[in-house]
């Protein structure tokens, strides 16, 4: 009797997974636990096992399909087999039929020019003054055509090449068009500028002569991008979101940074870095604020008596949001040690999706981007969200003189539902405190 290979949960929020590509074909004999596909939820990728040895007799949905969790996707068996009886419903077109590219790129006519690039007959043989040359005037010497023995490129096919920029030989590899002998760029560079096959004063008839708008890509919305642009409007068209803006002085926090550095390898602090350090006292404050460590729901508001907090990571597939649990409980290290297990199991799409729900408070940090300034949206039902911005120098007064004074922004966005703008001030004075003396917020 053929066994059926279920679309498997990962996790009790996912309800349905994105197939991405299958790895057997219809026919082929596989093994049990050999990974037959790979499947997306909206917060992590896996692998899907066949359930049995045997061949692959159906497969009932293919690449870019949105199946729900507990659906059969395919069917193993013997070969002949009658497999009629596990087919879905709900059953895709067959995995043969070539499958909807999910990024379209729908190329406009465009006038081209007549001329084309000359053809390179590179050999891979170079002579040290011509590698040098060609470094000093920026030309990639693979497109060039050797005169020397045997097809050595030497100094005089270099000095006989126009410099271009990467830019101008990409745009005239893609477009045919030929590369002039000299540029408008620095020391007679080609850019792509100089790759305009008309005079300047013909340039509007041209252009007008070309198809508007060009080459454009169409880009379905799905997976992690589908769920974060779901949640974002969401929380903007139902919470009363105000953001409050500050900073703190950072000379505290960055000497501090500099010591777990420099510190002896064994005490395994090297790897705690300013964003650790934030948490950390973002932790210890909302330990005082108990209204901003909360969910609001509409008829009533739950406060949380542990802080699990929330911090943002950029990966490879979108924004993701996993969840220190009990970060209330944890010490300067542990917490340094958890965020950044979690951090990796997102970006390398390993993370477990219970990992990424039931945060009280969230942290997301934009200030290596050197932002100086910005609105976090909230991570509802959760009651704040705080924006850590760059570290820049700021002007303080100290008796008649001026200092400059290294400070980091912070932006504090809040549920106005659920407290007021004093509370939520209070809550960034007493953070500012703590970054500004960490060493006796670490000692208390």
């Amino acid at each position: 009797m053929a066994t059926e290979v279920l679309m498997p949960r990962q996790g009790q929020s996912v309800e349905s997974c994105i197939i991405i590509e299958w790895k057997v074909n219809e026919g082929d004999v596989v093994a049990e636990g050999q990974p037959i596909c790979e499947v997306e939820t909206d917060k992590a990728t896996f692998e899907v096992e066949a359930t049995a040895s045997g061949t692959m007799l159906g497969i009932f949905y293919p690449a870019d399909s949105d199946v729900e969790v507990l659906k059969v996707i395919a069917a193993i068996g013997e070969p002949g087999e009658d497999i009629s009886a596990l087919r879905p419903a709900d059953e895709a077109a067959p995995v043969d039929q070539p499958a909807e590219n999910p990024v379209e790129e729908v190329a406009a006519p465009v006038a081209k020019p007549s001329v084309q690039p000359q053809a390179s007959s590179f050999t891979g043989a170079v002579s040290p003054r011509a590698k040098a040359l060609a470094e000093k005037k920026g030309i990639d010497i693979s497109t060039l055509s050797g005169t020397g023995p045997n097809g050595r490129v030497i100094e005089r096919d270099v000095l006989a090449a126009p410099a271009v920029t990467p830019a101008a030989a990409a745009k005239a590899a893609t477009e045919g068009i030929a590369l002039p002998e000299t540029g408008t760029g620095m020391g007679g560079r080609v850019v792509p500028a100089d790759l305009m096959t008309v005079a300047p004063e013909a340039v509007g008839e041209a252009v007008a002569s070309m198809e508007f708008p060009g080459a454009v890509n169409e880009i379905p919305v799905k997976g992690v991008r589908k769920v974060v642009a779901g949640r974002m409007l969401n929380s903007l068209q139902n919470t009363a979101q105000l953001t409050l803006n500050t900073s703190a002085d950072a000379r505290s926090i960055l000497g501090y940074r500099s010591k777990c550095k420099n510190a002896p390898e064994e005490l395994g602090v090297g790897g705690i870095s300013i964003n650790d350090v934030v948490l950390y006292a973002t932790v210890k404050t909302l330990t005082e604020f108990p209204e901003l460590n909360a969910h609001w729901l509409g008829d009533k508001m739950i406060q949380f008596g542990n802080v699990h907090l929330g911090f943002a990571v950029d990966t490879p597939r979108g924004l993701m949001v996993p969840v220190i649990r009990y970060a209330n409980l944890m010490s300067l290290k542990q917490l340094s040690a958890e965020a950044k297990r979690l951090a990796k199991a997102c970006i390398d799409g390993a993370i477990d999706p219970d990992a990424l729900k039931g945060g009280t408070f969230t942290v997301t940090n934009l200030g290596a981007m050197g932002i100086e300034s910005f609105t976090p949206v909230l991570n509802a039902p959760e009651v704040g969200i705080l924006g850590v911005c760059a570290i820049q120098p700021k002007p303080v007064m100290k008796g008649a003189e001026v200092e400059f004074v290294p400070h980091m922004g912070l932006s504090l966005t809040f549920d106005h539902c659920a407290a007021d703008g004093a509370p939520a001030a209070r809550f960034l004075a007493s953070l500012r405190t703590k970054l500004a003396a960490f060493e006796i917020t670490l000692a208390g």
